[in-house]
């Protein structure tokens, strides 16, 4: 191995993965660190366009119609030192009838000051499907600012599944800023499940707009918080056509000074069109705890085995 890519398998090892994966040549990669990228794979039929400069890095990521990619692809964004900036702008295009999965890496594993920005445009085509899930890795300082924005379109028939997951380390502040449109019969679902503590910050901002006949969302927020971290999660569903179908469920668990406000949002505008939500704030769940307390554990190992079951 050269420098270069014994320095991308040291940043993909602190994401947990099997690092095979980085010389698998069944399996497409892209590894950025900072605003550099440090080792790219391709496969035919996906093809992944980078612009990378000083301040930010250009990303474009497309399938062609028809290709089902086997592998997940794997994405790297990451930052070693302790502080920095990374700015990634990307448009993603599934084509027609393709299906791809993509496993996002954020890893910022000694940070104390560093801000992480993500702005993304997503098409689904007809009958595609694209599923996407996005792991944060981050220090115990909880020194990281992360800031992702995305605007979702779906096409008829079109499948879209993004899960946010951020249960390593600190989370810092984080200002989670979703929409989403969907055509005829498409599915949209989109989780974000995050524990935070210290004096974190979550802000989740999650918008679905059922446009399309038959089409169906879900929103789902799992929160835990403890110490002095805050939460304040707005979730929104829209449903202008007919038989369209979602539901909105956010739920957080709050222990010691922890604060949490949930607003989840439901509008009908079509007869045939219907919407459910649920939003539930408060601490474990006495019966649980009883139960797990009169098996050895105490209160605190018991507490957090909850939350871990919540959350996984």
């Amino acid at each position: 191995m050269n420098k270069s890519s014994d320095f991308a398998l040291e940043v993909f090892r602190t994401t947990g993965e099997d690092e095979h994966n980085l010389t698998d040549p069944d399996v497409a990669h892209l590894l950025v660190h900072e605003n550099d990228v440090i080792s790219s794979h391709e496969l035919p039929g996906l093809h992944v366009s980078v612009e990378s400069g000083k301040d930010e890095v250009v990303m474009d990521f497309s399938v062609d119609a028809g290709i089902i990619i086997k592998k997940p692809v794997h994405l790297c964004f990451g930052v070693m030192p302790e502080s920095g900036k990374q700015q990634i702008r990307m448009k993603v295009n599934i084509g027609d009838g393709a299906k791809v999965a993509v496993k996002s890496h954020c890893t910022f594993p000694f940070a104390v000051d560093i801000l992480h920005l993500m702005d993304a445009e997503i098409t689904v085509g007809e009958n595609a499907e694209y599923y996407y899930f996005e792991r944060h890795i981050h220090s115990d300082q909880g020194g990281v600012t992360v800031v992702p924005k995305a605007k979702v379109i779906l096409k008829d028939h079109a499948r879209f599944n993004t899960e946010f997951e951020l249960l390593k380390g600190r989370v810092g502040k984080i200002d989670i800023t979703y929409e989403t449109e969907c055509g005829a019969h498409s599915v949209m679902e989109m989780k974000a499940r995050i524990s935070g503590s210290g004096d974190d910050e979550i802000k989740i901002n999650e918008i679905g707009h059922l446009k399309g006949e038959h089409s169906r969302g879900v929103l789902t927020s799992l929160i835990a918080l403890k110490d002095n971290a805050s939460a304040e999660i707005y979730n929104k569903l829209t449903a202008t056509a007919a038989y369209a179908r979602g539901h909105v469920d956010c739920k957080e668990i709050i222990r010691g000074n922890g604060k949490a406000a949930a607003i989840p949002v439901v509008e009908v505008n079509h007869p045939l069109a219907h919407i459910t939500h649920e939003a539930a704030i408060g601490s474990v769940n006495t019966r649980q705890l009883e139960t797990l307390m009169s098996r050895g554990l105490n209160e605190d190992d018991a507490s957090d085995l909850i939350i871990q079951g919540m959350l996984s």
